[in-house]
């Protein structure tokens, strides 16, 4: 069983011994701290709480609820939901703060509880701190009786986050009407299968093949969206002669395309995209982390605009869009934030985009992935011995390399030219993560071979 609390929230496997696993105490535990801190901060007694559609969701919402109440805390409770969704919700029901309960692209024996600010955006580093160290503590003050906290049944934020994405002045609804889109969608048996045909059907989209939109959490594949994990859907959208294919996760912040002869977009491309297309439209800067390809700098430069490049973690790449103005940013794996709307990753704003874009374009999708620069992602990693300074370690590296181009605002980042590594100790086990980005797959591989044969070369 695996517990891990990090300053972004708690996840774990279902089941345990307390301390082990996510189990009901440990609920309790993070959600009291949770909404204690809340209270502390904003002295605003109201939290939203949503949830993807995972097996183990309605057991965990019950227990997040009962303890918000017996904090003397109103909780909206937006029941089957999006984190996107959540996101927006937190600011209009002027709340202190939100809870989505999801383990993301995780397999079906994790939970999590993602935690909000009252912006509606993931609490900061030194939020996260503060809520951990009040759980550790244990000092909560529960209401009594008469002061318990009234629950609030919401369903009206599919169709208010709906209306948001259609009110965005990029999003070209007659446009999408006109290009009579053909699309399979594939929503892994989540929160997406009701969220995504709706909105597909208000922006005009009339052909939409559905695949696991029943959600009941009982995952078909494996909810990462990799290309290994997406073959049902690749056949699906040649068998159909559909235009394209979508594919979310659990909780609907990431989102990939599939091409009409069923080879892959890329999660990476999701992103540069739809920043060309807001860049079209909109000078301004971008950012992604400085694990995300390069592709979005080359956009972005093309259009005369900024690139800047984030520590990894999505708290940490909406800060930096706010540092420099940016109007368009995300991450690699298919997440898009798009200001105009909110700070957060939000797969529906995305394909709203990037229909627009794609009717716009008038041309097939796998011409316009080739219409933008190539590159391929290697992704290694080292494990070490848990005793091992991988911070010591990272940095004999960055001497061997003092005269590139480098980074260490997250680990260390080498550029060589159009071709970069980046080598970023893991929060949760003793390993380095190495991603290596080239314009081809050969020379991205021998340049993450290379870097291991220097760390092997300087452990021994």
């Amino acid at each position: 069983m695996t517990l891990i609390k990090s300053i972004s929230g708690i996840r774990g496997t279902i089941g345990g011994q307390a301390g082990d696993g996510l189990t009901p105490i440990d609920i309790v535990k993070f959600t009291a701290a949770f909404g204690s801190w809340v209270v502390q901060k904003t002295n605003n007694k109201r939290i939203v709480l949503g949830r993807d559609a995972r097996i183990s969701g309605e057991m965990v919402n019950n227990l997040v609820i009962g303890t918000l109440q017996g904090l003397g805390i109103e909780v909206i409770d937006l029941g089957l939901s999006t984190t996107p969704t959540v996101e927006v919700a937190v600011p209009d029901e002027n709340a202190g703060g939100g809870i989505i309960l999801t383990a993301s692209h995780n397999p079906k024996q994790w939970n999590a509880l993602k935690l909000l600010n009252n912006h509606g955006e993931f609490i900061s580093d030194a939020d996260g701190k503060e809520v951990l160290d009040l759980a550790e503590s244990a000092d909560f003050d529960f209401a009594d009786v008469d002061k318990l906290g009234k629950v609030i049944k919401n369903d009206t934020y599919l169709q208010k986050h709906i209306d948001k994405v259609l009110a965005l002045p990029l999003v070209d609804v007659d446009a999408i009407k006109k290009a009579n889109f053909k699309v399979v969608i594939d929503c892994v048996n989540s929160t997406g299968g009701i969220f995504i045909p709706a909105l597909l059907k208000a922006l005009g989209v009339n052909e939409v093949v559905e695949l696991y939109c029943t959600p009941d959490g009982h995952f078909p594949h494996n909810p990462e969206p990799l290309p290994e994990n997406l073959t049902v859907i690749s056949k699906e959208v040649q068998k159909q002669n559909a235009d394209l294919g979508i594919v979310v996760d659990p909780d609907v912040d990431r989102l990939c395309f599939v091409n009409e002869d069923g080879s892959m977009f890329g999660e990476e491309y999701t992103l540069v995209a739809v920043a060309d297309y807001v860049l079209q439209n909109t000078p301004g800067n971008t950012v992604s982390n400085l694990s995300s390809t390069r592709a979005l700098r080359d956009v972005t430069e093309k259009a005369g605009a900024a690139y800047n490049a984030s520590a990894v973690g999505e708290v940490n790449v909406v800060n930096k869009m706010k540092e420099t103005n940016a109007i368009i940013g995300g991450e690699g794996n298919g997440g898009i934030i798009y200001p105009e709307s909110h700070y957060g990753r939000d797969a529906l704003v995305g394909i709203a985009l990037f229909l627009t874009h794609l009717a716009k374009f008038g041309k097939p999708i796998s011409v316009l992935r080739n219409s933008y620069p190539g590159y391929f992602i290697s992704k290694n990693k080292i494990t070490l011995t848990p005793e091992m300074d991988i911070d010591h370690l990272l940095k004999q590296v960055e001497e061997k390399y003092k005269n590139q181009p480098y980074s260490t605002i997250d680990g260390l980042k080498i550029e060589f030219d159009k071709t970069w590594v980046h080598l970023r100790r893991s929060n949760t086990e003793p390993i380095i993560r190495i991603y290596s980005e080239a314009e081809n797959e050969t020379v991205a591989e021998s340049l993450a071979k290379k870097i291991i044969s220097d760390i092997k070369e300087i452990l021994n």
